[in-house]
């Protein structure tokens, strides 16, 4: 029988040393039955003109075809909701009978149109009945209620409909868009997000409603994943468990869209939290199943823990970021970003395409390798001894390092049992590859006060991250502030599923500030690609910012201009403001809101027109596409945020 252990401050998830899918309750959206003990779903959105049923059908089903579950649709307007009838019915003549979702934004009147058509409602609290940019911010506990009250008064007749025709309603909470009413008390935050959301579901219970799924949705993974962690403990203390949908908004194109939505969400599917989700890309949609499809495949048929709410052994705030406290060895941990390990150690030989895949870039003026901004900090080449650049820091195993004393940029890596039989260290840095199972309190206070430790934690689990993590724990119970170093193996050939298991088993123990530098093997891969990947998952995390970072949107039927298009020019001619934040929205839905920290925003403002942003500020109205992206560079020039790119060796 399950152990019932008592819930902590701290619970949301079942098990935090295990893999334990949070059971919630089961949903029934069409024929496909969303929660429970059911598959993790799949689903998108069209980006097609809604009033254009032949293109909306057309597209749908290329998303059906490539494994979408539920086809969401946005409907902004009346016109729109009626026009998915008309969808609906083509797609069954056509012989697809999948659910749709109408995206909902602004308009209850359309909202309740569509309820009354489609299997579920997408609503975000944050801008139906309650609003946004009201120019008030402060209320008096009446006028909060008050607030409350009209809220209710509002959806009620949505509820009605849906109760009539069993129709779900999906309540989205997303970062940035919250209402003027929960900011002036929550602000912008985690807490903010769970707060709107709660509201909503308590209106829905008064009125004997509970056929909801519900989503906190953020392009910042950090504040995604805590939202979401709040709301499942939130749930728990309140006895209720609706099905989630999962996401990160706004992720971007190619590898780093990829990567960033793999690790928000896959950071939380770790955890067994999450019902269905979606990988938001600024690509065409029946492009995201195949990575949704790759990520969900790791969980609907994986062996889980029956421990009903896990045995607490936190050592940290899962539901607020502060990085591991740690010593500083050279330049790992304390307050340095992680670093970045390149494994060298099968090569025969390594050349200068080997030293380029890594980073290192050869100077025309003085013929010497140097490192460039995506350049491995460290170098592992095991048992050989090879002729590097003079600023390569360089990692031999203990029995090599022994021969190799004088050069001061090699350091040792150790086994356990070498490292205590051993004699001859670095006074600088010493590196020590364990498993948990080798990491016991013995040995924890062995090495605790010795500042020249980093340990290299290497895994073979399926619950690797769990098992990782609960090493972290262990340190941290102990008071052990020796920096940690995550080592992981790949042996798949496909890139596409290396880049999201990557993203997967760093994500969280980045995301949670928990390690101090990532060490990826994949022989099957590329070594340019895997050093892609690394430095990928750092900036995906904010864990190390290393180039500029795009918050673009995959569009949907409100967007006005070609944003795919828009995406291309923008990276192609700012990919080199290391730092900047840039936001590519199609419309004011997912303009200034959701782009909430971005430094500069580019968002849709009606046909083929574009509004320009510094911060939350909107700079520059109406500017046709076609000029708006040099607009954009111009504005950046503005505000002194500009550097011209080149070479500098």
């Amino acid at each position: 029988m399950s152990e019932i252990i008592k819930l902590s401050e701290y619970s949301y998830c079942n098990n935090i040393n295990a893999y334990s899918r949070f059971k919630t309750r089961i949903v029934n959206i069409g024929d496909i039955p969303l929660g429970g003990s059911y598959p993790i779903r799949i689903q998108s959105m069209t980006n097609t003109n809604t009033l254009n049923t032949k293109a909306t059908v057309e597209q749908s089903i290329r998303m059906i075809e490539a494994g979408c579950e539920y086809v969401r649709i946005t409907a902004p307007g009346i016109k729109e909701a009626e026009n998915l009838l008309e969808i609906k019915n083509s797609l069954k003549q056509k012989g697809y009978h999948v659910p749709l979702i109408a995206d909902i934004h602004f308009n209850p009147k359309a909202a309740e149109v569509a309820a009354a058509i489609v299997e579920k409602v997408r609503i975000n609290p944050g801008n139906y009945i309650d609003k946004k940019n009201t120019g008030k911010f402060n209320y008096t506990d009446k006028e909060y209620d008050e607030e409350l009250r009209k809220i209710k008064q509002g959806i009620a007749p949505l509820i009605k409909i849906c109760k009539e025709h069993e129709t779900a309603i999906r309540i989205g909470t997303n970062h940035g868009s919250l209402s003027d009413r929960i900011v002036s008390r929550y602000g912008d935050t985690p807490k903010g997000m769970v707060e709107s959301a709660m509201e909503f579901i308590h209106i829905c219970k008064e009125l004997n409603f509970q056929n909801i799924v519900l989503s906190m949705k953020a392009s910042n993974t950090r504040i995604m994943v805590e939202a979401y962690r709040l709301l499942v403990n939130r749930m728990m203390n309140e006895v209720i468990n609706y099905p989630l949908h999962l996401g990160v908004t706004e992720a971007g194109e190619g590898e780093d869209g990829r990567i960033k939505s793999a690790a928000g969400i896959g950071t939380l599917l770790e955890d067994g939290i999450g019902d269905t989700i979606r990988v938001s890309l600024t690509e065409a949609p029946e492009l995201e199943l195949p990575v949704a499809k790759n990520i969900v495949e790791r969980y609907n048929k994986r062996l889980q823990t029956e421990t009903i709410i896990a045995k607490e052994h936190f050592q940290t705030n899962p539901f607020e970021y502060n990085k591991r406290n740690t010593y500083t060895v050279k330049n790992i941990g304390g307050n340095n970003v992680p670093i970045v390990i390149a494994d060298l150690s099968n090569m025969q030989n390594i050349t200068g395409t080997d030293l380029k895949a890594n980073g290192y870039e050869l100077s025309p003026i003085t013929k010497k390798w140097k490192k460039k901004e995506h350049a491995s900090d460290y170098i592992y080449v095991g048992n050989a001894s090879y002729q590097l650049p003079e600023d390569a820091q360089i990692l031999v195993n203990a029995a090599v390092y022994r021969q190799n004393l004088i050069n001061k940029n090699v350091f040792p890596v150790f086994t356990k049992n070498e490292f205590i039989e051993t004699l001859i260290k670095s006074e600088l840095l010493n590196l020590i590859k364990i498993s948990i199972n080798e990491l016991d309190d013995f040995f924890i206070a062995q090495i605790k006060t010795d500042p020249s430790i980093v340990l290299i934690l290497e895994t073979t689990s399926l619950d690797g991250m769990a098992e990782q993590r609960n090493a972290v724990f262990s340190l941290m119970a102990n008071n052990c502030k020796v920096p940690i170093i995550i080592k992981r193996e790949y042996k798949e050939n496909n890139n596409e599923k290396v880049q999201l298991n990557v993203a997967i088993d760093f994500g969280a123990l980045l995301i949670d500030g928990l390690i101090d530098g990532v060490w990826l093997c994949a022989d099957n891969v590329d070594k340019s690609l895997i050093n892609t990947i690394a430095f990928n998952i750092l900036q995906a995390t904010r864990s190390r910012i290393s180039k500029t970072e795009y918050i673009s949107c995959p569009s949907c039927g409100r967007t006005m201009f070609n944003i795919m298009e828009a995406t291309a020019k923008i990276k192609e001619k700012t990919l080199h403001l290391k730092g900047l934040k840039i936001g590519i929205m199609g419309c004011i839905v997912n303009g200034p809101g959701e782009m909430a920290d971005a430094d500069y925003g580019y968002v849709g403002a009606g046909s083929d027109k574009v509004n320009l942003y510094k911060g939350k500020q909107v700079i520059k109205k109406g500017i046709p596409s076609s000029i708006a992206v040099d607009a954009l560079i111009e504005l950046i020039k503005e505000n002194g945020d500009w550097i011209e790119s080149g070479n500098n060796l």
